[in-house]
Protein backbone atom coordinates (compact mmCIF):
# COMPACT_ATOMS: atom_id res chain seq x y z
CA UNK A 1 0.00 0.00 0.00
CA UNK A 2 1.23 3.55 -1.03
CA UNK A 3 2.64 5.25 2.82
CA UNK A 4 1.51 8.44 1.53
CA UNK A 5 -2.14 7.28 0.87
CA UNK A 6 -2.10 5.49 4.07
CA UNK A 7 -0.72 8.86 6.26
CA UNK A 8 -3.59 10.65 4.16
CA UNK A 9 -6.17 8.06 5.90
CA UNK A 10 -4.52 8.04 8.88
CA UNK A 11 -4.72 12.15 9.10
CA UNK A 12 -8.59 11.30 7.98
CA UNK A 13 -9.33 9.66 10.67
CA UNK A 14 -7.99 11.91 13.07
CA UNK A 15 -9.87 14.51 11.96
CA UNK A 16 -12.84 12.84 11.95
CA UNK A 17 -12.08 11.69 15.59
CA UNK A 18 -11.85 14.99 16.77
CA UNK A 19 -15.51 16.67 15.24
CA UNK A 20 -16.60 13.38 16.69
CA UNK A 21 -15.63 13.95 20.00
CA UNK A 22 -16.48 18.17 19.64
CA UNK A 23 -19.94 16.82 18.62
CA UNK A 24 -20.40 13.93 21.46
CA UNK A 25 -18.94 16.45 23.73
CA UNK A 26 -22.42 19.14 23.31
CA UNK A 27 -24.59 16.50 23.29
CA UNK A 28 -26.69 15.42 26.27
CA UNK A 29 -27.89 12.27 27.98
CA UNK A 30 -30.26 12.01 30.45
CA UNK A 31 -31.42 8.57 32.63
CA UNK A 32 -33.95 8.44 35.23
CA UNK A 33 -33.87 6.91 38.53
CA UNK A 34 -37.54 6.35 41.07
CA UNK A 35 -39.76 6.52 38.22
CA UNK A 36 -38.23 9.97 37.01
CA UNK A 37 -38.23 11.55 40.59
CA UNK A 38 -34.52 12.17 40.21
CA UNK A 39 -33.11 13.01 36.75
CA UNK A 40 -29.29 13.00 35.62
CA UNK A 41 -27.55 14.75 32.53
CA UNK A 42 -24.53 13.92 31.35
CA UNK A 43 -22.59 15.19 28.00
CA UNK A 44 -20.76 13.17 26.14
CA UNK A 45 -17.44 14.18 27.45
CA UNK A 46 -18.48 12.36 30.46
CA UNK A 47 -18.86 15.69 32.59
CA UNK A 48 -22.12 15.58 34.89
CA UNK A 49 -23.60 18.67 33.74
CA UNK A 50 -27.04 18.71 35.90
CA UNK A 51 -28.80 16.75 38.62
CA UNK A 52 -32.96 17.28 39.52
CA UNK A 53 -34.17 16.26 42.30
CA UNK A 54 -38.75 16.22 42.67
CA UNK A 55 -38.64 17.87 46.83
CA UNK A 56 -41.03 14.42 47.55
CA UNK A 57 -38.18 12.20 47.78
CA UNK A 58 -36.18 14.56 49.91
CA UNK A 59 -37.09 12.61 53.21
CA UNK A 60 -34.53 13.42 55.94
CA UNK A 61 -35.38 10.37 57.87
CA UNK A 62 -34.10 8.04 54.57
CA UNK A 63 -31.19 9.88 52.78
CA UNK A 64 -30.21 6.59 51.98
CA UNK A 65 -33.18 6.16 49.18
CA UNK A 66 -31.73 9.59 48.22
CA UNK A 67 -28.54 8.83 47.71
CA UNK A 68 -28.93 5.37 46.15
CA UNK A 69 -31.57 7.69 43.47
CA UNK A 70 -29.05 10.04 42.52
CA UNK A 71 -26.04 8.01 42.37
CA UNK A 72 -28.29 5.26 40.13
CA UNK A 73 -29.41 8.32 37.68
CA UNK A 74 -25.76 9.77 37.71
CA UNK A 75 -24.38 6.44 36.69
CA UNK A 76 -26.76 5.85 34.01
CA UNK A 77 -26.35 9.07 32.61
CA UNK A 78 -22.79 8.96 32.05
CA UNK A 79 -23.29 4.76 31.10
CA UNK A 80 -25.48 6.39 28.24
CA UNK A 81 -23.00 9.17 26.90
CA UNK A 82 -19.97 6.38 27.32
CA UNK A 83 -21.55 3.57 25.24
CA UNK A 84 -22.88 6.49 22.77
CA UNK A 85 -19.01 7.34 22.21
CA UNK A 86 -17.89 4.06 21.79
CA UNK A 87 -20.48 3.51 19.15
CA UNK A 88 -19.56 6.12 17.17
CA UNK A 89 -15.61 5.30 17.51
CA UNK A 90 -16.45 1.84 16.56
CA UNK A 91 -18.15 3.30 13.00
CA UNK A 92 -15.25 5.59 12.52
CA UNK A 93 -12.72 3.03 12.73
CA UNK A 94 -14.33 -0.39 11.53
CA UNK A 95 -13.84 -1.81 14.83
CA UNK A 96 -10.47 -1.64 14.90
CA UNK A 97 -10.71 -0.42 18.72
CA UNK A 98 -8.53 2.51 18.28
CA UNK A 99 -8.39 4.91 21.90
CA UNK A 100 -10.87 7.80 22.30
Amino acid sequence: MNLQKLMKQAQAMQNGMVEMQARLAKQLFTAEAGGGKVKATANGAGELVSLSIDPSVVDPEDVDFLQTLVLKAAQDALKLAKDTAEGEMRKMTGGFGLPM
